[in-house]
């Protein structure tokens, strides 16, 4: 059997001419990133994966494919996940709570998404309704995989794995609100924890709710406390990063607050920029230079404009520092400061 080199010309341009056949154009970074995804999927060719590896990969990029088809639809709306259990009653506080949550989120026009099954992720859904909202279904032996308000809808997808359906929520969410729940709840709330304090993933407000009365965060922020943070599992400034909400109407408000004034990061290089709804004075930024050195590895925390490798939100007044890529808790702390000028 001949083993042909993936990276040779003749296969290069046999590549690019499939994907001018296919109406790409191969000479973009577009093009070249698929250009190296078929590379990497001939690959699979030559070394003698077995077929459920084959299987996982190939399954795994279709529900990606198809799901960052239906998300690019509604790039212009912001969309929150609820997370939350499948077993709560309809009458229960926290489902009221969740439905009147997702509601006034809705009333600001944030898409909201859900696991598409019953519980806490039906009552997610029916504060929005059909129109403004998302599931993500995944089958499950002892679960309905999907309620009664998504079902049909062209905004359900289904998918074969949990790694992917988080990944779906991860990347299109700007903010994250979960409600009382078992293991998967746990899952899905620490896994975007995690992201968060190990810069994974961008900073957004993860907001902790419950119906009236309700004690499921006091008890759960009181074991981190005494086990993980006593322990020293965790840092003092990990705990900006989540967020427990008084009311469903607190925490609305609480999400509306992160975005008064910022926007959005990114990383170019080792710089963090941070793009701003309106401008911060010259004091202003002197005194957050003074309150968050810790966080600058070199030099000062300055306003500039928009950099050469940059190409969304031109436009907007932006702040950046070099980071020391830690203490992201702490990087919460300082949108929180912006947001409060």
């Amino acid at each position: 059997m001949i083993s042909a080199n993936v990276y040779d010309e003749s296969i290069l341009q046999t590549i690019h001419n499939l994907i001018e056949q296919c109406g790409g154009n191969s000479s973009s970074l577009a093009g070249e990133l698929i250009t190296q995804m078929i590379q990497t999927n001939l690959r699979l060719a030559q070394e003698n994966h077995d077929l459920g590896q084959l299987k996982l990969i190939a399954r795994s990029m279709k529900e990606m494919r198809y799901a960052y088809r239906i998300f690019n639809q509604y790039k212009e709306k912001q969309c929150i996940s609820i997370f939350g259990s499948a077993r709560t009653p309809e009458n229960h506080p926290d489902y009221l709570a969740a439905q009147n949550f997702s509601a006034g989120m809705a009333a600001h026009g944030w898409m909201c998404i859900t696991g598409a099954a019953n519980g806490i992720m039906k009552a997610g859904l029916e504060g929005p309704q059909r129109e403004s909202s998302f599931g993500l279904s995944i089958r499950l032996p002892f679960e309905v995989p999907t309620n009664s308000v998504i079902e049909g809808d062209a905004k359900l997808i289904s998918f074969r794995y949990f790694f992917t359906r988080k990944l779906m929520f991860t990347s299109h969410s700007a903010a994250l609100a979960a409600f009382p729940g078992g293991f998967g709840t746990m899952d899905e709330l620490f896994e975007m924890l995690t992201l968060q304090q190990t810069g994974k993933a961008s900073i957004v407000p993860i907001t902790l709710i419950e119906g009236e009365e309700g004690l499921y965060w006091n008890h759960w922020q009181e074991y981190l406390e005494q086990q993980l943070l006593k322990s020293g599992w965790i840092s003092p400034e990990d705990r900006n990063l989540y967020y427990i909400a008084k009311s469903p109407e607190d925490a609305v408000a609480h999400i509306q607050h992160f975005y008064r004034r910022f926007h959005s990061s990114r990383y170019v290089k080792d710089l963090l920029v941070i793009r701003l709804k309106s401008p911060l004075t010259f004091q202003q930024i002197g005194a957050l230079n003074l309150k968050y050195k810790s966080l600058i590895a070199s030099g000062k925390l300055m306003e500039v404009s928009a950099l050469p490798e940059e190409s969304d939100h031109l436009e907007l007044p932006r702040i950046a520092f070099h980071h020391t890529h830690r203490d992201f808790g702490l990087i919460r702390a300082l949108i929180d400061e912006i947001n409060n000028y």
